[in-house]
């Protein structure tokens, strides 16, 4: 007995378990633009519009350019900032606000920031400060050095020590001076460099 119905190319058809034959499915990732070129059409129970089409096409255009950014990204190396350049962008009055926060964080007492700048080449500024015990001053000096430290800030001497009353820690435009109190009374250089200009106090 003869098939009625319509004999198909067999490269349009597959074998199935019933023994009907079966349609291919569209091959997948081929855009809509490419379907047309080779004369392929979806089968779809309701055609598809080529706004429809040139639609996906845009969308599909989209996602590849998307792909492409993040795997360009992924490439790139990440630049990371050192401490030493860190500390490099520090001005000198951001240097000496961190070493009088540093040096209030250790209780110092007497917090003196002064501009030294028109007054001497040696430094920027002073920051005077004093201690009420031998321990103490030695507590602030670490404290000032491991505080510029994290910010890739290092001294370039440090003199004295809390045997001597007097601890001297030199950053280049900043200068640290930590007395304990008879010695800051009797050097008194607030009164020596009377004509610098206090930028902070804290009592």
């Amino acid at each position: 007995m003869t098939d009625p119905r319509p004999n198909r190319d067999s490269s349009e058809s597959l074998p199935s378990p019933d023994g009907l034959p079966r349609r291919r499915k569209p091959v997948a990732g081929r855009t809509a633009a490419a379907r047309r070129s080779t004369g392929e059409e979806a089968e779809t129970r309701e055609p598809i519009t080529a706004e429809e089409e040139a639609l996906a096409d845009q969308l599909e255009a989209e996602v590849a350019a998307g792909d492409a950014e993040v795997a360009a990204a992924d490439t790139e190396p990440e630049l990371t900032e050192t401490l030493r350049e860190r500390g490099l962008r520090l001005t000198p009055l951001e240097i000496a606000r961190k070493i009088v926060d540093a040096a209030e964080d250790k209780k110092a007492a007497d917090i003196v920031l002064l501009d030294v700048s028109e007054l001497t080449s040696m430094a920027d500024y002073f920051v005077i400060c004093s201690g009420g015990s031998e321990r103490q001053l030695g507590a602030i000096g670490d404290g000032i050095a491991e505080k510029l430290r994290d910010d890739g800030v290092r001294p370039i001497g440090r003199e004295g020590g809390s045997n001597s009353h007097w601890t001297l820690l030199d950053f280049g435009a900043v200068i640290v001076h930590i007395f304990a109190v008879p010695e800051r009374d009797y050097y008194a250089l607030e009164k020596y460099w009377s004509k610098a200009k206090v930028v902070v106090r804290v009592q």
